[in-house]
């Protein structure tokens, strides 16, 4: 038979659905009646389904944990790594009450945990408040004396990831600055060196009734398609990058359509800066001495 190891088991009461978000793709959740009586069923992670069945239906199989036979109700839908590393797919959830008693009490690998979620008429502070009022009266606390337990809220763990990802977010925006002025500059440099080779191509257009303007802007068309080139090449890399890690850490990551509109306004407008100077420059040559450039 096959096996799995480093899994997490949680047992949990039958209204764990109330606060957790979660989506069965095959099956179904656990009852009142079997969270109260302790049945033997469970159900199962993806990534656990996967490895134990192969893909054939698991609903109504059985697995043996520590000896233990449980029988599968249902199977989590995938969910992907996750960054708090509470992902469902390598997890197996059982009730509350047989949890408990096929566990040691004193081991350090259980971790007893409340989760609670407020109604939306009851402000967050006020059921804080509730809820250390409870946990220190359960726990016989004495007024003065520090808690014992500890209240987290997901607003906190949310946060720091907010903070972290604009943190990221920063920086990324520094990076990319730093990159789009240097390769403005390179543009730059590389139009000034194209004029400079066509000064004679410039005068002989000029000589034969070209306007200032069509100059200047067969120039800037030049620069601002360099830029575009670049951006398109750029967003591919993005892309291609993207596909990458969504297979290696099964994480869903997607190239937007604005990310891609705003990468390709971004080259435009470098374009047109980049590559004005040159394109004036080349628009006021006088075309005598011009075609006498070699």
């Amino acid at each position: 038979p096959n096996t799995i190891s480093n899994i997490t088991a949680l047992g949990v009461t039958h209204q764990w659905y109330e606060t957790k978000n979660f989506d069965i793709e095959q099956g179904r959740y656990v009852t009142e009646a079997e969270s109260n009586s302790g049945h033997t069923v469970v159900i199962i992670g993806a990534e656990i389904a996967a490895n134990l069945f192969n893909g054939m239906e698991a609903i109504g199989r059985q697995i043996r944990m520590s000896g233990r036979p449980m029988t599968v109700i249902g199977v989590f839908k995938r969910e992907g790594q996750s960054l708090l590393d509470n992902s469902l797919d390598n997890m197996i959830v059982m009730p509350y009450s047989y949890a408990v008693s096929i566990s040691k009490k004193d081991s350090e690998r259980n971790n007893p945990t409340i989760m609670v979620k407020a109604r939306k008429d009851v402000p967050l502070g006020f059921l804080e408040d509730e809820l250390r009022g409870i946990m220190r009266s359960n726990r016989r606390i004495k007024p003065g004396y520090d808690d014992n337990f500890a209240l987290n809220k997901t607003t906190l763990l949310a946060g720091g990831i907010e903070q972290l990802f604009g943190i990221v977010g920063v920086a990324g925006w520094v990076i990319g600055s730093f990159s789009i002025l240097v390769g403005g500059f390179g543009i730059a440099n590389i139009m000034f060196v194209s004029v400079k080779e066509r000064t004679n191509e410039i005068g002989i257009q000029k000589s034969l009734g070209a306007k200032n303007y069509f100059i200047l802007l067969e120039f800037l068309t030049e620069s601002v398609t360099l830029c575009i080139f670049g951006g398109l090449m750029g967003l591919l890399l993005v892309f291609g990058g993207t596909v990458v890690v969504s297979k290696l850490f099964d994480m869903e990551m997607v190239l937007s359509f604005t990310n891609v509109v705003t990468g390709i306004i971004i080259s435009v407008v470098i374009g047109v800066f980049s590559g004005f100077v040159p394109a004036l420059n080349a628009s006021r040559l006088n075309p005598v001495d011009a075609m006498r450039a070699k």
